[in-house]
């Protein structure tokens, strides 16, 4: 079926209302499998309020989730979400309250047989921000994949997804039966559910923050990549960080398959705004 690229980028959410507490960050970060290891220092602050909670920066792409694409009348059995940029103009709170403003950006033709590209933007403040900060895809042109370096990463960091990681991960936002039901994963093509790309999104910000930046979540700036395959709960990622003065690119494969699942990353650092 076709559809009406201009009555698509008329298609806007505006100032929808959300409300997040301590709980939802703690959640998040142990939903990325932070606080695995009970009496690992540095990761105690994300997962327990008692040792001066901080948010980890990703948590922005699932707080105000605006649901947009469901109106805009697309077969969501066909969408695929090829990929996440983030800004933030301040450090994220660890709870509060939020505005957001959603629209289609763009629309990309790849044509006849082949669907389309929507360009989805959502901006979101805080009730006492007069500013707009926001996420989400750039206007105009589709953006460009940023360049990884060709020589060796600087760093490497592994994880282990929980087998579970889906079902948990799913609470904070996202419940598309793609990612619990053995059914659905099955008529999308998958042979068992799926871990969603949004997950794999904050492993990777999780390894950034480690590596890079000793965990001070103040630092980032922008995180983006491009997912490039699909994970499977209970699969190992393997995360590779190159250093580049103000930022790092990354990308996160799965050895067992031998497949990049996560490329074209970038995340700067810099004073907020």
């Amino acid at each position: 079926m076709t559809f009406d690229a201009q009555a698509l980028e008329l298609c806007e959410i505006r100032d929808m209302h959300f409300a997040y507490s301590d709980r939802d960050t703690m959640l998040y970060a142990l939903s990325l499998g932070m606080g695995a290891d009970p009496i690992n220092a540095a990761e105690l602050p994300f997962v327990y309020e008692g040792a001066g909670l901080r948010a980890v920066p990703t948590m922005a792409v699932v707080l105000a989730s605006t649901g947009i694409i469901r109106r805009t009348g697309v077969d969501l059995s066909k969408v695929l979400h090829g990929e996440q940029r983030l800004t933030l103009h301040r450090p994220l709170p660890v709870s509060g309250e939020l505005l957001a403003t959603s629209r289609v950006a763009a629309v990309y033709d790849k044509g006849a047989g082949k669907g389309a590209v929507l360009l989805l933007e959502t901006k979101a403040r805080t009730l006492d921000d007069q500013a707009d900060g926001g996420f989400g895809g750039p206007q105009g042109a589709g953006p460009e994949p940023h360049s990884i370096p060709a020589r060796p990463p600087d760093t490497v960091e592994r994880f282990a997804t929980r087998p579970d990681a889906a079902l948990l991960y799913r609470l904070n936002a996202d419940r598309n039966p793609l990612h619990a039901d053995p059914k659905a994963a099955a008529r999308a093509g998958f042979e068992r559910p799926i871990l969603h790309g949004l997950a794999t999104y904050g492993i990777a910000c999780r390894a950034v923050l480690k590596a890079a930046y000793d965990y001070q979540v103040d630092a980032i700036r922008t995180f983006d990549a491009r997912f490039s395959a699909p994970v499977y709960p209970g699969d190992e990622l393997v995360i590779e960080i190159w250093k580049n003065g103000d930022h790092v690119a990354f990308r996160a494969r799965v050895p067992a398959r031998d497949t990049i699942v996560l490329n074209n990353g970038r995340c700067s650092i810099g004073a907020p705004q």
